[in-house]
């Protein structure tokens, strides 16, 4: 920390303007972290993030997906920032449908986003990375137990934990950690589109609630500042798993 309570250090959160991203943004950039938002269609919810938070903060539209476009963004916050010192791979979609009815466009756009990007945004950003940084990839219950009608979004979830792991591995030489976070059912715009998946697992969960997006966050946060924890996943709602 500096005389003013802020830190150097930046945090890159794709993602950033949805029902989990904008709560991890914000609880970084009150935590003091300068903070990258990484969004692609929500113009006017990106500004408004920007705007709150002020001069810690650059916006940065990019699609996770693309390779080329995560390069970009990467040269940008490397030439006004330096470096990066967490990256959470929060960027995600789901189209659901039974297998047989699913499209295969739709399931090369949740790949390509929900897998790829976290790929994409980790090759772009490690050697930006400053040792004892972290990586967080944002997975999902169903991408440890399955889900009808959502096999491509449990597929891509799956597969993030296999990279989060090998990941790890890989990286640990560096310095740097990577663990998975499951963040439960959260009462998001994505997940009341899905009204009765919802509430079932509200009635699953030990506690019968959903979960917090805010207390999600600072999990987070937490978890990134820690120096002794890689290769993990943590789920942080109250279903067994």
């Amino acid at each position: 920390m500096n005389g003013n309570g802020k830190t150097n250090k930046v945090a890159v959160v794709t993602g950033a303007t949805g029902g989990l991203g904008r709560p991890i943004a914000l609880a970084f950039w009150r935590s003091g972290y300068r903070v990258v938002i990484n969004y692609v269609r929500s113009d006017q919810e990106a500004r408004d993030l920007f705007a709150l938070m002020g001069e810690r903060a650059m916006a940065v539209r990019a699609d996770v997906g693309d390779c080329d476009e995560v390069a970009a963004m990467a040269g940008a916050v490397r030439r006004q920032w330096g470096g990066v010192d967490v990256l959470v791979n929060n960027a995600g979609i789901t189209r659901d449908a039974l297998l047989i009815k699913q499209k295969e466009t739709d399931w090369d756009d949740i790949m390509k986003t929900n897998l790829g990007g976290a790929f994409h945004m980790i090759r772009a950003f490690v050697p930006l990375m400053h040792r004892g940084g972290h990586v967080v990839n944002i997975s999902s219950y169903s991408g440890l137990k399955g889900k009808e009608g959502q096999g491509a979004y449990s597929a891509s979830k799956a597969a993030l934990l296999g990279l989060t792991k090998a990941a790890a591995h890989e990286l640990a030489a560096l310095d740097i950690r990577v663990n998975a976070v499951l963040p439960g059912y959260l009462p998001t715009s994505m997940g009341e589109k899905a009204a009765a998946a919802m509430e079932r697992a509200k009635e699953a969960s030990l506690l019968n609630t959903l979960s917090n997006p805010e207390e999600v966050a600072r999990f987070i946060v937490y978890l990134s500042g820690t120096t002794h924890i890689t290769g993990q996943v943590f789920s942080l709602d109250s279903r067994i798993i």
